[in-house]
């Protein structure tokens, strides 16, 4: 995850608040409440790439032995952003044995599957690479909750609303209909 500049100057303001609390302005707030929306976002947006990434992997798991080459490729991405293979894997590696990145792989999974029921066992969780869904940022120490209440102030300007959270546009209003052309009005002659 990458930060813009304007981010960091939020996070770094936020991190000396927590260090040496004191109230927050208003638009420190605001800056806290827009950077944790975004990392709410950001959150969201890689648990459904997790999930598409996986569900591309079971696809090209199914369609062995044609898609062998995508698959190892899509399962070493997948073990080094810390999935945890499954059965179903170790026995598509197996039979993919004879090619040396299968073999590599193989060895690669018996270990990380032994390694997680180790773990199981001695009642540890096995960490995943899926995000822990994480509660809502409703107040800030020192930022609005500790202020009294002060009059509102003009609220400001909409801020744009990201793609995300747009309705999809029809088919007809971005491809409109083609009007057929008009011929021209023939000229009837007196007579």
């Amino acid at each position: 995850m990458a930060f813009s500049a304007d981010e960091l100057r939020v996070l770094r303001r936020a991190l000396a608040n927590a260090l040496r609390p004191a109230p927050l302005p208003d638009e420190d707030v605001q800056d806290c409440l827009r950077l944790a929306g975004s990392l709410d976002e950001a959150v969201g947006e890689a648990g459904r790439l997790r999930a598409f990434l996986l569900a591309d992997l079971v696809r090209y798991r199914d369609a062995l032995p044609g898609s062998v080459a995508r698959y190892l490729e899509l399962l070493q991405d997948a073990l080094a952003a810390g999935y945890d293979p499954r059965p179903e894997d170790l026995a598509a590696l197996r039979t993919q044995r004879g090619r040396p990145v299968a073999a590599v792989l193989l060895e690669r999974c018996h270990v990380l599957a032994e390694r997680s029921v180790r773990a199981r066992l001695a009642g540890r969780a096995v960490p995943t690479a899926a995000p822990a869904p994480r509660s809502r940022l409703l107040a800030l120490p020192g930022g609005r909750a500790a202020e009294p209440e002060k009059p509102k102030t003009p609220a400001a300007p909409a801020r744009p609303v990201p793609p995300s959270e747009r309705p999809a546009p029809k088919p007809s209003e971005v491809f409109p209909p083609r009007r057929r052309p008009v011929p021209p009005p023939q000229q009837r002659a007196a007579g």
